[in-house]
């Protein structure tokens, strides 16, 4: 009993196995969870007889929670004086409520009419997995140790990527071979092993394995909303944090405006079968979340965020130069899929690094709303750029549009340059 106890008290997220381990299995429920809501999901409402615009509308509202992320930021700051840790109280508040959301799915049927009912679960579940998702940033940038940032970061990213990859397959085929319910309760098992993970890794050697008290002694109070939010507006005001914020709406804008309006011009002119396409695309995406991440990530604890991140945006700028030209000669089957891998694969490892840096500049006790305030520029630049491809494409070809993406990294490497000197100063 007593060896029992003293293996439980050693599993610590400052040890870089239970680390490790942590992070990518968090990340990688988070893939599961989007492969089977993303593939096995519509695929077995379409062909149930659900309409496409039914689904695609249910999807988008299944996404939600993640645009308003930050909403969860000030809570996760705000409260934290959990005598079983700061940031894993909420992990385990988010992954509970996930998990719950998840044992009511097999509730809302499996037909076409379900379509509402698996949305709606599926809408809550997201909103939970956001809260944990808020907590588990803010758990990194307190407890992990700056120069092993880059290798987390890349165990997010692999984690999300290879979990969304099996996801797709193993619940797209498990759905087609015994059903949907099927699927379900496989979901919600795996969830649960998932769970246990930061059920018993704590923050810090003193946490409680398990209480919802609040610590006594001094510095136990948590801070106000007020404080919380003021540390927020002082974060947007620093000279270095604006010029990173538009750094991530620009680069994600550029990389989706064209990534979307390429993939379907491929697919619209014939070109490409839809099929091949999206192989070639999951297949870039894997590579570049799992081996392309680890790569960067390791090399990026030796050198740096910060220069790293300078690297990285301009390899980007050379990359769509070189996609433009690709574009602009005799095109076929092996230059314009080596133009996708170029365009997709380069950009995809900035976030590896550009995660980092910012996490290095955050201060005070607002990490998670600081973070995820971040996170919201990321994505927003992504949406607007999905909603601009199809403008954009309308007056220019797919290799001006690649040019035009080589001058925005251009501009983004030499305004991290400016901002990341403006740090150090």
């Amino acid at each position: 009993m007593a060896k029992e106890t003293v293996r439980l008290t050693s599993l610590l997220f400052s040890h870089p196995a239970w680390r490790r381990l942590t992070v990518l299995a968090l990340y990688g429920y988070q893939g599961l969870v989007a492969g089977f809501a993303l593939t096995a999901v519509p695929n077995h409402l379409a062909a149930a007889g659900a309409a496409p615009e039914a689904i695609g509308a249910t999807m988008a509202a299944m996404g939600l929670p993640w645009v308003l992320q930050p909403l969860w930021g000030p809570l996760v700051d705000r409260h934290g004086s959990f005598r079983m840790g700061r940031r894993r109280a909420w992990i385990l508040a988010g992954l509970a409520g996930a998990l719950v959301s998840l044992a009511c799915l097999p509730l809302a049927g499996t037909g076409p009419e379900a379509l509402a009912g698996i949305g709606l679960v599926l809408l809550a579940h997201n909103a939970f997995a956001a809260l944990a998702d808020t907590a588990v940033d803010a758990l990194i940038i307190d407890r992990v140790p700056p120069d092993r940032l880059g290798e987390v970061t890349a165990l997010t990213r692999a984690g999300f990527v290879s979990g969304m990859a099996l996801g797709a397959a193993l619940f797209a085929s498990l759905v087609a071979a015994h059903g949907l319910a099927v699927a379900e309760h496989l979901l919600l098992l795996l969830g649960l092993a998932v769970a246990a993970v930061p059920a018993l890794v704590r923050e810090e050697a003193g946490d409680a394995l398990f209480s919802l008290r609040r610590r006594g002694g001094r510095g136990a109070t948590d801070a106000s909303y007020r404080a919380v939010l003021q540390e927020l507006l002082a974060f947007g005001r620093r000279p270095e944090m604006l010029i990173l914020l538009a750094i991530c709406v620009a680069e994600e804008f550029a990389t989706t405006a064209f990534g979307v309006y390429f993939g379907l011009e491929l697919v619209a002119t014939g070109r490409w079968e839809a099929t091949s396409l999206s192989h070639l695309q999951g297949g870039l995406t894997l590579a570049s979340g799992t081996i392309g991440a680890f790569s960067i990530g390791l090399w990026l604890d030796r050198v740096g965020p910060q220069h790293a991140l300078r690297l990285l945006l301009a390899a980007c700028a050379a990359a769509y130069v070189v996609t433009a030209m690709l574009l602009l000669g005799p095109r076929g089957y092996l230059t314009e899929g080596l133009a996708m891998a170029l365009s997709s694969i380069v950009p995809a490892l900035v976030f590896v690094s550009l995660a980092p840096a910012v996490m290095l500049a955050i201060r005070g006790g607002g990490a998670a709303t600081q973070f995820a305030f971040v996170m919201a520029s990321l994505n927003g630049g992504g949406i607007l750029g999905a909603a601009a491809s199809g403008r954009i494409g309308a007056v220019l070809a797919s290799w001006q549009i690649a040019l035009g993406g080589a001058v925005v990294f251009a501009l983004c490497a030499a305004a991290a340059g400016r901002a990341l000197g403006q740090h150090r100063r």
